[in-house]
């Protein structure tokens, strides 16, 4: 019982977060190519050092917030990527503590492939390739 209603809530946030960011694709999809040279020079190394200080400790989970954090500083736009980045923050914070509880660790591979499916839809706006 409480495995689903973790599954659940996780995937409800999860559904949640990704509905917030489709919203924002919409009116931004026409700028993504002027602020897409500008922004992969920036934050390379600040993606590489956060991915490695947060790791989820589930593979599937840890590939996907490395490679959607790297979608997200190299090209969604500047002034998008503090609410793509609270996102990162709050899966990588609820998935650690999932993670750490060793009935609930085998539930986050599923969560993330899922969340994986969710964000090649969704961040097909600003060019991300999963």
């Amino acid at each position: 019982m409480i495995k689903t209603i973790l599954i659940t809530c996780c995937l409800l946030s999860m559904f949640l977060l990704a509905c917030s960011k489709t919203e924002t694709t919409t009116p931004t999809s026409s700028a993504t190519p002027a602020t897409k040279a500008p922004a992969a020079s920036t934050p390379s190394g600040a993606a590489t050092a956060s991915t490695t200080a947060g790791k989820v400790g589930v593979a599937e989970c840890d590939a996907f917030i490395e490679a959607y954090e790297n979608c997200v500083n190299n090209k969604v736009p500047a002034t998008m990527r503090p609410q793509f980045n609270a996102g990162l923050a709050s899966w990588r914070k609820q998935w650690h503590d999932l993670a750490a509880n060793p009935q609930t660790k085998p539930t986050l591979v599923q969560v993330c492939k899922t969340q994986l499916e969710t964000a090649k839809t969704s961040m097909k706006a600003y060019g991300c390739a999963f």
